[in-house]
């Protein structure tokens, strides 16, 4: 029996780092081995992480668990310090997933095989390390670590215009991390002891001054991760060009970063300066969710389409950490871990449609519903998922943000009122575009075709329901378009499962974190109702009037102030 004091993540980071070394030495020639090598892997580090939080991992405790922390450069103040809680064990449970299945999806990729595997694993490693770090400068490191296999595997195994969007995706990134590094730096080396501890860190009385000036900083980095307006413009053009399994990456979990780095440091680090910023967060959460789903209206290639409704979903984390609500935040969460599922299960079964048709252009595509009917059921399911139909993950979720902005006792009613009006025109928003993607895709919209048909056999064929694929015009009874096969399949239900499993019994994801959410937003709301009490006019001016709530006494958890 392995003892309780096992490095469980330590283990489950280093892993898939150190299995993806020996990938240049497997005896492989034509990538069969090293698939299944780098499949095995992943699916190894999942069985790992979940059996190390079955046992050693309580819900109910809202400090810091299965903490390891080993003197690295001593001289620098940076050790290696890993541990998990509420916030980051559902986050590296999605990353494992998505990670493991993105893997699964790759099956088919022939070019340099050994290269792409030993990207994904080193990327695999990255992720955890980020989730996981509590060592704010190790965090920065496995920030950065994750951007060059992302580069990388968008530049090399991307579309015509890989290069340009692996370089806008490397910039925009590359330069908001220097805020992190900034800001770590500020926070470390403020007062008489110089820490990067995450924990030590949590219990420093930071200046006011400071502490916006902190905050200001980290919200740029992780606005550009999150894709917050206008800090966006990177993401569109890196999905539009990405292969599948990269974009379900990107929208699974990469963009999940930024919203954990919003709540681990901003929130929890930064409550007092979050009291100045929460009216902003709420307001470009709006903006997001409304300019997202506009946008996706005038994309016309699937993914680009796909990546502006990411864009759009992540709205609702905002206005979820913006509430000073247990059910807002929560429910922040909950649309992390939801959006993660089903934005992975659209960008796949993207890929899946582009195998079969060659073009992401959904006017060329109009039809196929008649030869790839699996594929179209379970691109409706994943649809009907992201437009919040009740039963799925999506719509508990912003149920949840809904509820926490309305019931919210620190903005006006005005207020309140505003932003779930503009919140609620981006929902009615949704299903129209992505309605209108599954016509255009699947029915087809009535348009010219793009194609001749010059084989007599099929001049006079039009009532039999003749399909094109750009160029290529082909009876649906003789189409050599595959429907989707048994592992297309099986990545799909495995997404498909957890979002429904959410949607009816939401409790299998917030009783990860709910104790944990709790603690933090209520170290916020002692945050305001000390700062409304000593300036009463904090919110008093247009839309914002302050109503102090009675003080609270604020629960023992991981960092306190």
């Amino acid at each position: 029996m392995i003892a309780d004091g096992f490095p469980w993540l330590t283990t489950i980071i280093m892993l898939p780092l150190v299995a993806s070394i020996l990938i240049p030495v497997l005896p492989d020639k034509d990538g069969k081995l090293v698939r299944w090598y780098a499949l095995g892997v992943a699916i190894a580090d999942f069985i790992l992480m979940c059996y190390a939080f079955w046992q050693h991992y309580d819900a109910n405790n809202a400090t810091f668990q299965l903490v390891e922390k080993y003197a690295w450069l001593p001289q620098l103040g940076l050790s290696w310090a890993v541990s998990v809680d509420g916030i980051s064990a559902p986050l590296v449970l999605l990353a494992g997933l998505v990670t493991t299945l993105s893997i699964f999806a790759a099956w088919q990729v022939n070019l340099k095989p050994r290269l792409f595997y030993f990207l994904m694993l080193l990327l695999y490693s990255a992720q955890i390390g980020v989730f996981v770090a509590q060592d704010l400068l190790l965090f920065f490191i496995m920030w950065e670590l994750e951007l060059v296999p992302v580069y990388l595997l968008v530049s090399i195994w991307g579309g015509q215009k890989r290069r340009y969007a692996a370089t806008k995706f490397l910039l925009y990134t590359a330069a908001a991390s220097i805020f992190i590094l900034i800001a770590g730096l500020g926070m470390a080396l403020y007062g008489d002891n110089t820490t990067f501890d995450i924990v030590e860190l949590g219990a420093k009385n930071y200046p006011l001054a400071l502490e916006l000036w902190l905050y200001a900083g980290l919200l740029i980095a992780f606005g550009v991760k999150l894709a917050i307006f206008p800090l966006h413009t990177w993401l569109p053009d890196a999905h539009g060009e990405a292969s599948a399994p990269v974009s379900m990456l990107l929208a699974g979990v990469l963009l999940k970063m930024g919203g954990y780095g919003l709540i681990r440091l901003n929130l929890e680090l930064l409550s007092d300066a979050h009291v100045y910023f929460a009216p902003l967060l709420a307001t470009l959460g709006v903006i997001n969710i409304i300019y997202g789903a506009l946008n996706s209206f005038a994309q016309t290639n699937m993914k680009r389409r796909l990546a502006y409704s990411s864009i759009s979903h992540m709205g609702f984390v905002l206005l979820g950490i913006a509430s000073f609500t247990d059910v807002g935040v929560s429910g922040a969460m909950l649309q992390m871990l939801s959006h993660g599922l089903i934005a992975a299960v659209l960008f796949f079964l993207a890929g899946v449609t582009y195998d079969r048709t060659h073009t992401m252009a959904m006017a060329s595509m109009g039809g196929i519903g008649q030869v790839m009917p699996k594929v179209f059921a379970l691109f409706t399911a994943g649809a009907m998922a992201s437009l919040a139909l009740p039963g799925m993950s999506g719509f508990v979720s912003e149920l949840q943000v809904f509820v926490g902005i309305t019931t919210s006792d620190i903005y006006s009613s005005t207020f309140c009122t505003v932003m779930v009006f503009l919140a609620a025109v981006g929902v009615i928003l949704t299903p129209i575009y992505l309605l209108s993607m599954l016509r255009q895709v699947f029915y087809g919209t009535g348009a010219e075709l793009t194609c001749d048909i010059n084989n007599a056999s099929l001049e006079n064929q039009e009532d039999e329901g003749t399909v094109c694929f750009g160029t290529d015009c082909l009876l649906p009874s003789e189409a050599v378009y595959r429907d989707a096969q048994p592992r297309e399949i099986f990545i799909a239900a495995c997404f498909l499962v957890l979002i429904i499993g959410f949607g009816f019994y939401p409790k299998l994801a917030t009783q990860m974190y709910d104790v944990k959410t709790v603690a933090v937003n209520t170290q916020v709301r002692q945050s305001y109702i000390q700062f409304a009490q000593a300036n009463p006019q904090i919110y008093a001016k247009g839309l914002f009037a302050p109503q102090i709530a009675q003080p609270e006494t604020a629960p023992v958890f991981g960092i306190i102030k």
